[in-house]
C-alpha cells in the first residue's frame, strides 16, 4: 500500500566529503531518500558506511575538513496554529550556525547520540543541560522551564524524576543517561528525531526498555524517527522503512517487509546470512556464522563500478568492476542500485532467503 503521508525531509543527491592530507574521503557519496511524517526510517550497514555523517548532514553539524560539496536536504513545515504558514527550508543554504539553523536544530530536529557519556557535559547536572535547550527554543523562565525538565524526565521514565534533575552524569547509570538524552532531544517536541545507534553501550534489558520507550512516545507526540543501527533485529522490530549504505552510497532501498523477506543487493542478503537464528544449530555439532568475505575497502580509494564488488560472489566480470550499477525500481517502495537486475546484464539473482523476524 502506497505511503501517503506528507514528506518531513527530503534529502537529494547528497555529497559529504572530507578533505584530509592523505586524500579525500568521500563520506556520503550522492544519498537521497525521504522521511515521511511519523514514519520510522531506519539505516543500516557496516561501520564507516556513512549513516552517522548523513545524520550530521541534515543537522548541520559535519565537523571540519569535512563539508557538503554538492546535494539538497529540505524541511517541510506544516502551518501551526500560532500563525506560522506551510514551508519548506533548503537545509543546506542556511549558515550551519546562524540563528535559523541553530532553532531548528535541537527544536524541530533533535539527535541522541550513540554515547551519551561523551555528549552530556560532566561538570554541570542534566537538569541545567535541559533546561538549556529547552530555553534556546521556547520562551520561558526558568521555573516553568525546570518544570518542564522534570515532566519530560518523568515521560522517559527516570525514576524520582524531581530529585534525579539535579544529579551529574557520572552519577547515572548507562541507562540512566541514555533517557537524559532522549528527555533533552524530546524536550521541545520535535519533528524529527535521529537515533544514532542509542542502546549500542546498553544491555539487553535496558536495551528492550528504551526502544520501548522510544516507540511509546513517537506514538504520543507524533514524531518521524530516523533510526541508525547495526543491529537488524532493531531494524526489525522498529522500522517501517529502511536503507541500506555502503561506502557512502544506498545500495537498497526498501519496506521493512520486503527487506527481510524479498532482499535484492548482494549486501544486504549478506548482512541477513549473517544474523543468528534460533533452531540453526544442529544436535551435536557446532556451526559457524556466515560472514561477508573480505573488508571494506580503504575510505580514500575511489573503485570503479559498483563498491561492493572486489567482496560480492555474484559480481559479473567486465561490468561490476567498470560500470557504476543503475538504480532499479522494483516497486514505489522497493529500489535497489545493482547491475544483476539491470540491463547489463541477464544473470538471474539468487533466490531471496526468508529471514525469521
Amino acid at each position: 500500500m502506497t505511503d501517503t503521508r506528507p514528506p518531513l525531509i527530503e534529502v537529494e543527491n547528497l555529497h559529504t566529503h572530507f578533505f584530509l592530507d592523505e586524500g579525500t574521503v568521500r563520506a556520503v557519496n550522492g544519498v537521497s531518500f525521504t522521511i515521511k511524517r511519523g514514519q520510522t526510517l531506519g539505516v543500516v550497514g557496516e561501520s564507516g558506511c556513512g549513516k552517522s555523517i548523513t545524520a550530521r548532514s541534515i543537522l548541520g553539524i559535519v565537523r571540519r575538513p569535512g563539508r557538503i560539496t554538492e546535494g539538497r536536504i529540505t524541511l517541510h513545515r506544516e502551518a501551526t496554529a500560532n500563525g506560522r504558514p506551510a514551508e519548506s527550508i533548503e537545509l543546506t543554504a542556511l549558515d550551519p550556525m546562524g540563528k535559523q539553523m541553530r532553532l531548528i536544530r535541537g527544536g524541530e530536529i533533535s539527535m541522541v547520540f550513540q554515547e551519551p557519556m561523551t555528549s552530556l557535559s560532566p561538570v554541570h547536572t542534566i537538569g541545567n543541560q535541559i533546561i538549556e535547550a529547552i530555553k534556546l527554543h521556547q520562551s520561558i523562565n526558568n521555573e516553568a522551564a525546570r518544570n518542564l525538565a522534570i515532566e519530560m524526565l518523568g515521560k522517559v521514565g527516570m525514576q524520582q524524576p524531581a530529585r534525579t534533575i539535579d544529579r551529574y552524569p557520572h552519577q547515572l547509570s548507562g541507562g540512566m543517561r541514555q533517557r537524559a538524552m532522549i528527555a533533552m532531544a524530546l524536550s521541545c517536541y520535535p519533528s524529527l528525531l535521529i537515533a544514532d545507534e542509542p542502546t549500542t553501550a546498553l544491555d539487553v534489558t535496558t536495551e528492550a526498555q528504551i526502544l520501548q520507550l522510544m516507540r511509546n512516545l513517537q506514538r504520543e507526540l507524533g514524531m518521524a524517527i530516523m533510526f541508525i543501527t547495526h543491529n537488524l533485529g532493531v531494524v526489525a522490530q522498529m522500522t517501517e522503512a529502511v536503507i541500506v549504505m555502503y561506502m557512502g552510497r544506498i545500495v537498497e532501498r526498501a519496506s521493512v517487509d520486503d527487506l527481510f523477506y524479498d532482499p535484492k543487493h548482494p549486501y544486504t542478503k549478506a548482512l541477513l546470512r549473517s544474523i543468528p537464528k534460533m533452531g540453526s544449530k544442529a544436535a551435536g555439532t557446532a556451526t559457524r556464522l556466515a560472514s561477508i568475505r573480505g573488508t571494506v575497502p580503504d575510505p580514500y580509494s575511489t573503485l570503479q563500478g559498483c563498491p561492493f564488488h572486489p567482496r560480492c560472489s555474484d559480481a559479473i566480470p567486465g561490468v561490476c568492476d567498470a560500470i557504476e550499477p543503475p538504480v532499479i525500481a522494483f516497486k514505489d517502495d522497493h529500489e535497489v542500485r545493482c547491475h544483476l537486475y539491470g540491463p547489463a546484464s541477464t544473470t538471474v539473482a539468487e533466490t531471496a532467503i526468508p529471514v525469521a523476524r
